[in-house]
């Protein structure tokens, strides 16, 4: 049983099902909303054939569906929209594979970020099974708290907020056993319910894939300026497939990347300084693929046990060991990120 944080009140959907397995057909692969209880073959509850087809005949949906009132816009996306408008620049932080450094990535981008005191920083961890970001920050055990204006973050430093549903658990072991619907209304209040304030930048930290949690924060986010996605990798090929799919799921959803991170890249070690390749780029790592897709390589960060630590720790990095070969890589892909954003904002104006 989940046991959420009791002074808070979490609004999910009721929708419940299985999922059958099987191999995926081209029409599965089309990002159709399909609920959770639909039968096999199901048009998606925004298509003109919804309640309509003969694959519709039973379904508990079919009523609802075939009124039309599944094709209007979800009005949580206009909330959003409007809840976000002082929010300068959103940027989210992307893998397809999982445990190659996205969410210390994100850590370490939001630290250096809010390095500079005269910007707003908050880093949201829509992660919901596999929530991290707590312990990366030093944050575990802390509470969120709510008022008139909705959920207050939780604070790292005066300028940097953290929301994760991780502060809404009474424990940090405490598996979180959700379908799609109630994770997608979990982040719909993460952006809805909770108080930003002004920002200078909103990063969103990412599960691995192109599921359920990705489909919600690039719809929800539809009314808002998102700057892009930064893509994390490491440099062998099974970490570089799965992020083709993603550069894919961005393509599709027309999601701009800012560019790609490739961790793990190579060992400096701290006394000769010679470097090994731990994770040898068989064929050609990030450099090869941001060639071949024409997309821009942000850097190649070196493995550092340091880095592990500080993230059990719950310090900064790049705080700790500014001199470091990657903390310097890392301030030189945030400097790249916020010229990106610079550069946006200008020519956004130019042709207003």
């Amino acid at each position: 049983m989940l046991n959420l944080c009791p002074s808070i009140q979490v609004s999910t959907c009721a929708h419940t099902g299985t999922f059958e397995g099987g191999r995926l057909s081209q029409q599965d692969t089309k990002m159709a909303d399909v609920p959770d209880n639909a039968p096999e073959h199901c048009p998606g509850t925004t298509s003109e054939q919804a309640g309509k087809s003969s694959s519709c005949a039973g379904c508990p949906n079919q009523k609802i569906c075939a009124s039309g009132a599944t094709k209007a816009p979800d009005p949580a996306i206009a909330e959003i929209g409007e809840k976000l408008s002082t929010v300068k620049h959103k940027i989210l932080v992307l893998s397809g594979k999982g445990g190659v450094g996205k969410s210390t990535f994100s850590a370490h981008l939001a630290h250096t970020l809010a390095s500079d005191s005269t910007k707003e920083v908050a880093l949201l961890d829509v992660d919901i099974c596999g929530p991290s970001i707590p312990r990366i920050m030093g944050l575990e055990g802390e509470q969120v708290h709510q008022s008139g204006s909705g959920w207050s973050p939780v604070y790292v430093d005066d300028n940097l907020a953290v929301m994760s549903i991780g502060f809404l658990l009474s424990s940090p072991d405490d598996a979180v056993i959700w379908r799609g619907p109630k994770k997608n209304g979990m982040i719909k209040q993460f952006l809805r319910d909770v108080d930003w304030g002004d920002l200078d930048y909103l990063i969103v930290d990412t599960p691995p894939g192109t599921s359920d949690e990705h489909l919600s924060i690039v719809q929800y986010l539809s009314s808002t300026h998102v700057d892009g996605a930064v893509i994390i990798t490491t440099p062998q090929e099974v970490s570089l497939q799965d992020v083709r799919k993603e550069i894919r799921f961005c393509q599709k959803v027309k999601l701009p990347i800012i560019g790609v991170v490739e961790n793990m890249s190579g060992f400096v070690c701290p006394s000769c300084k010679n470097t090994s390749q731990i994770f040898p780029p068989t064929s050609g790592g990030a450099e090869r693929m941001c060639a071949d897709l024409d997309l821009p390589l942000l850097g190649k960060v070196p493995l550092d046990p340091r880095i592990a630590r500080s993230c059990d720790e719950g310090k900064s990095f790049i705080n700790e060991v500014p001199d470091s070969p990657a903390a310097k890589v890392y301030q030189s892909i945030v400097q790249s990120i916020q010229d990106y954003c610079s550069n946006r904002v200008t020519e956004e104006q130019s042709t207003s």
